[in-house]
């Protein structure tokens, strides 16, 4: 029975390790764009050519510059297939279709769209970001260590740090897209007439009159064991927008709970 091929964050790490530094450092941005488009740990195997063509539709309507990314991920789907990955070559499917033009400048599709977080939520992002790339160098060392063993078809030291590698600089690449695109929202000298990012609400359970307290964050920075929750849960939609002293309800799987917005803090 053979080997099971390697999964879409293991062949981009072996690509990229394949690459010289000047080239690594080109490539690496989109080729982990493709593989986080699919899933870290999606078969490369199990790529088909209609999904390959439809990621470089997406592409062409959200980058300007699509042509010089197209080929920088060919690149990878043509190694995949000499290294014996896929059973095609897939990098043919990779090109734009007729009739498909790059977005105009300034124009609402090919916008970056801004992420609202609060003061505390960059800050916590900033420093995530320092320790990831400490350990970045930390796993390249281990992958060169791993490396020396030549028998690669059974070295599991060096598959795990490749892998760890790949999962590493995926989130790296995630949190510097949101530093760059982040709207800090500054904090409010008096009340807040409504419920918003940021701020600290206490609610009361009309029913067994307990006292809950929650702050809305954004959905980045939710942590339900410290009460942060956004405006996309059940509780964050029902009191959202709303002023202090209202009324508002929650549906559950048992029915509606009734809260009162007892006081609004920041």
């Amino acid at each position: 029975m053979s080997e099971p091929g390697p999964s879409l964050s293991e062949a981009a790490t072996r690509f990229l390790a394949s690459l010289s530094p000047e080239n690594r450092s080109l490539s690496q941005q989109e080729v982990y764009r493709f593989v986080r488009w699919y899933g870290w740990e999606r078969p490369v195997a199990g790529l088909t050519a209609p999904e390959v063509a439809r990621y470089a539709e997406q592409l062409s309507r959200s980058d300007t510059d699509y042509n010089q990314k197209l080929e920088l991920t060919r690149a990878f789907l043509i190694h995949a297939r000499q290294a014996g990955w896929t059973a095609k070559n897939l990098a043919t499917n990779l090109r734009v279709r007729k009739g498909k033009t790059a977005p105009v400048p300034g124009s609402r599709r090919g916008s970056v769209k801004a992420v609202p977080l609060t003061g505390e939520g960059y800050a916590k992002l900033e420093a995530e970001l320092t320790v990831l790339k400490a350990k970045r160098t930390e796993i390249i060392a281990e992958i060169r260590r791993a490396a020396a063993d030549k028998d690669f078809r059974e070295n599991a030291p060096l598959e795990a740090a490749r892998q760890e590698h790949g999962r590493l600089e995926g989130r790296i690449r995630e949190i510097e897209a949101t530093l760059k695109s982040a709207v800090i929202i500054a904090e409010k000298e008096a009340p807040a007439p409504k419920v918003g990012i940021g701020d600290r609400i206490i609610l009361c359970d009309l029913a067994s009159g307990e006292e809950l307290r929650y702050t809305m964050v954004s959905p980045r920075e939710v942590d339900p064991s410290q009460g942060k929750i956004s405006s996309l849960s059940p509780i964050g939609k029902a009191v959202f927008g709303r002023r202090q002293g209202e009324t508002v309800e929650v549906t559950v799987p048992v029915g509606k709970l009734r809260y009162q917005i007892k006081q609004i803090e920041h």
